[in-house]
């Protein structure tokens, strides 16, 4: 019988926080069944851990994430080779980032099929002022030839629009990462929300554009992401604790 090689506590911690940031995507509809993924590097590894393929948000556990190296490719079976290719090509270009987050909801996916893309027009966007990149669609992310050109339409931003597919969130921490997506995702909704509304849209000076992108960095005196992550967190554990099982 093969041996059971036991977490570190690096793996443990990551497994729990990403367990929870799929159970957190659930809760707050940013899932397409069994589409889109989420992953995290394991710190001091060159592997990372994303879901395995055919599962649904609210049923990843800290337990069942699949483990893989970052310069492989896994199983199509296991891994979603979209995500494979996604998620590969940030974490091995980018070893700043600790998580990348992609979704398709209806919302980000009406801002991405938009031309202009995300406009700066609620306070929700503005965190993301020249802080977004923009990659062209070429169908379904299942070609190698492509990593090249996502890495380089997401340069050193944290946040890439996929014209006509989705969005995507790629930061140094899990909760970093989720924020984002959260505030992300809500950006968008206001977009559609406004422009449906047929009205002119008020636009906010350009000063207080930048101003707002950067009061939004380390807000309080708190690393970006962390306040709001403990507080969801502490709901998790009391309406949804198998996650970290």
């Amino acid at each position: 019988m093969a041996s059971v090689v036991p977490f570190t506590n690096a793996e443990r911690q990551t497994r729990h926080d990403l367990a929870a940031c799929y159970r957190l995507a659930a809760k707050f509809g940013m899932t397409d069944v069994i589409y889109t993924h989420i992953s995290a590097r394991i710190p001091g590894t060159e592997d990372i851990l994303i879901n395995r393929f055919g599962d649904q948000f609210h049923e990843v556990t800290a337990s069942n994430l699949v483990r893989f190296p970052i310069h492989s490719s896994p199983s199509q079976r296991d891994v979603n080779p979209a995500g494979t290719v996604i998620h590969t090509a940030v974490h091995a270009a980018r070893p700043d980032v600790g998580c990348v987050m992609h979704t398709h909801t209806i919302a980000g996916v009406a801002v991405a099929c938009q031309a202009h893309g995300l406009l700066p027009i609620s306070q929700y966007a503005l965190q993301f002022y020249n802080r977004i990149g923009y990659h062209d669609y070429e169908g379904i992310a299942l070609l190698d030839a492509e990593k090249p050109r996502l890495v380089a339409d997401l340069g050193q931003h944290g946040v890439l629009i996929l014209r006509n597919h989705g969005l995507l969130t790629a930061f140094a921490t899990i909760p970093e990462t989720f924020a984002a997506m959260f505030n992300l995702e809500r950006a968008c909704q206001v977009q559609i929300a406004a422009l449906s509304g047929g009205a002119a849209l008020y636009p906010v000076r350009e000063p207080v554009r930048e101003l707002t992108a950067r009061q939004t960095e380390n807000f309080a005196g708190q690393d970006t992401g962390l306040p709001e992550w403990i507080a969801l967190l502490r709901d998790l554990a009391r309406t949804d604790p198998d996650f970290a099982d």
